[in-house]
């Protein structure tokens, strides 16, 4: 049962660490506005993996092979938001560019409005072609009908708690000063390559669904 939760552990931190919509997300939203914002968005992005996996502990993959259709829904519906949010985050990045040398001080990213940080970052999650995959795909080979309710429960706590440790990481570290400083710097460039990268997500979803 140890090995188990080490592994699912293992697995989980590197499915979290490979940089992806939810990562961008949150560093983009960490180093233009603040880690307050930032810390709603991992509680979104939190809510989106207990939804999943929750799913998942209930045979997502099982669901996926019987409804095939609900899985094309899936992937047009979370390829459609992320190129919007790639086009926000490129529009964003023309209007800073357009903006005299030293006007824009305080680079302010669309990612969403005060207070909005929360749903974006659930709907950023749920959109996530990785977490469908991930979910529907790995993450079901150690939920078998072998392992008990306990642990799958235990299982549940694991992932969300990691989730959270993860993205309140790098919500801290974006929103350091000094990396703020050189986010605002390079706001236009850095938010044109996030936008480039929303929308091939997206994109890319959606041709290979």
């Amino acid at each position: 049962m140890l090995a188990l939760f080490l592994t699912v552990a293992v697995v989980h931190l590197v499915a979290l660490m490979s940089p992806g919509p939810d990562f961008f997300f949150v560093s983009q939203t960490a180093a233009s506005r603040s880690r307050k914002e930032a810390m709603l968005g991992v509680l979104g992005i939190t809510l989106g993996v207990m939804v999943w996996a929750g799913v998942a502990l209930m045979g997502l993959h099982l669901i996926l092979q019987k409804m095939a259709w609900l899985h094309e829904v899936i992937m047009v519906c979370g390829g459609l938001y992320l190129t919007w949010l790639g086009w926000q985050l490129m529009r964003s990045a023309r209007q800073q560019h357009r903006q005299p040398a030293g006007e824009n001080a305080e680079a302010n990213v669309e990612l969403a409005k005060k207070g909005h940080s929360f749903l974006k970052g659930l709907l950023t999650n749920l959109s996530n072609p990785k977490a469908v995959i991930y979910f529907g795909s790995v993450f079901s080979l150690f939920v078998g009908d072998d392992v008990s309710a306990g642990a799958r429960w235990g299982l549940f706590v694991l992932i969300l708690c990691e989730t959270f440790a993860w993205f309140t990481l790098v919500a801290a570290v974006f929103a350091l000063p000094w990396v703020r400083r050189k986010y605002q710097r390079m706001a236009k460039w850095i938010d044109g390559m996030a936008g480039v990268l929303f929308a091939g997500f997206g994109i890319h979803l959606i041709l290979s669904r």
